[in-house]
């Protein structure tokens, strides 16, 4: 297939490479994400209400999966909708077990939920995105994969994609790197400055909040939105130049 002609130009004239977010952009592995945090945030707030004499509130699958934890490094996530609830617990390290009141050892139980989950479901991939891809790649442009996840180049492995990217700047690389992670643009950054396009010459492609905020404080050429919620005006109002419900959308039929 080749590019839709009336939509933006994802041209090797105009762009010298395109920039993926991974979940909810190539892969629906957001659902997986959004249930792992579900699970892990609601067993917590049981107990911490019980313990602190207050009403339970659970885990917001949509409003709070949005705003607080979408698309940024797990720390990052809980420190986020913690605060939301006004609740304050000690960071932990990184080496936390799951079973840990910290931060970290909330995370790390997530991280481990998902792992579970991955290996009994398996990963579903957006066909419309593969295409566009591949279609990027016929034109000779440069690809490579943004993600916070530490799972990143084992989703596109077993989803058979791995061979399409260039470049993967995932949550391994970012705490090697210590990038500061989406909605700060670094992350993108690194991934532009590894395939040695210009960020002028760059396009993020994301499906998160706090991703198109990461293209927009970036200063991309282009950044597209991916609604696959229902959010195509959030998505524009923080950063989205143009919004689409499907990637094969910037394709010729």
């Amino acid at each position: 297939m080749s590019l839709h002609p009336s939509k933006p130009s994802l041209t090797r004239d105009r762009f010298d490479a395109v920039l993926f977010d991974l979940d909810g952009v190539l892969t629906a592995t957001a659902k997986v994400h959004a249930a792992c945090w579900k699970q892990m945030f609601d067993a917590f707030l049981e107990g911490w209400s019980k313990a602190n004499h207050v009403p339970f509130r659970p885990f917001d699958s949509k409003v709070d999966y949005e705003l607080y934890v979408d698309g940024k490094p797990r720390i990052d996530g809980v420190r986020s909708f913690l605060t939301s609830r006004g609740i304050q617990l000690p960071d932990g390290s990184e080496d936390d077990p799951p079973d840990a009141v910290t931060a970290w050892g909330l995370g790390n139980r997530k991280d481990r939920l998902v792992a579970d989950m991955l290996k009994t479901k398996g990963v579903e991939v957006y066909q419309g995105s593969v295409e566009l891809a591949r279609a990027l790649r016929h034109e000779g442009i440069k690809l490579a994969v943004v993600s916070s996840s530490h799972h990143c180049r084992g989703i596109l492995q077993a989803a058979g994609i791995l061979d399409l990217f260039d470049v993967i700047v995932d949550g391994v690389v970012a705490e090697r790197l210590h990038l500061i992670g989406k909605p700060a643009p670094d992350t993108y950054l690194e991934a532009a400055k590894e395939l040695g396009a210009d960020r002028k010459r760059a396009v993020v492609i994301e499906d998160a909040i706090s991703g198109v905020q990461s293209g927009r404080n970036g200063g991309f050429g282009l950044v597209v939105g991916v609604d696959r919620k229902g959010d195509a005006d959030k998505l524009r109002q923080n950063g989205a130049d143009v919004v689409v419900t499907d990637l094969a959308e910037l394709l010729a039929q």
